[in-house]
């Protein structure tokens, strides 16, 4: 009976020292859910006429516009402004991996913020470093030109008057 206390006590030690090292492990998880809280990445456009607040998840938080940026025709404004989210937001992503690498990335083997890079890369299709891809152009819509039969006065019709 005595070796079997023995056998019984040895592998409650283990367990013990197993839940102690899972602590140290994740001592740091509710410091580091304050820290991604408290996150924040700020992007500022070229013209400094758009600033960008992200958060945690990429969620933008606070976004503001001088009087410069309103003069912009609206769709070098909208450019603007999706260059610069997309800049908060990369960046704010980008530290919430580091947090979590910081925290807890050595507890499983991996690297969030490697992780990160690549998919960023893979999806804005440049490189980490020059996250602001350039804005797509929309293609041209060809018109094609009015006949004069389609160009009638229908100001003796209405839209459901098929005559011609």
């Amino acid at each position: 009976m005595s070796a079997d206390l023995e056998r019984l006590a040895a592998e409650f030690e283990r367990f013990q020292a197993k839940i102690k090292q899972a602590e140290v492990k994740f001592a740091g998880v509710g410091e580091m859910q304050d820290r991604l809280t408290q996150l924040e990445a700020v992007a500022t456009s070229a013209d400094r006429s758009v600033r960008v607040v992200a958060g945690a998840g990429g969620a933008v938080t606070d976004l503001q516009l001088t009087p410069e940026a309103l003069r912009q025709p609206a769709p070098a404004l909208a450019a603007t402004i999706m260059k610069t989210l997309r800049e908060a937001v990369a960046e704010a992503v980008r530290r919430q991996a580091g947090i979590v690498d910081e925290t807890v990335g050595d507890a499983f083997g991996v690297n969030t913020s490697e992780q990160v890079r690549q998919a960023q890369e893979e999806a804005l299709k440049t490189a980490v470093d020059g996250l602001a891809p350039q804005p797509v152009e929309p293609p041209a819509r060809s018109r094609r030109p009015i006949t004069p039969d389609e160009d009638d006065d229908f100001s003796q019709r209405t839209v459901y008057d098929h005559r011609r």
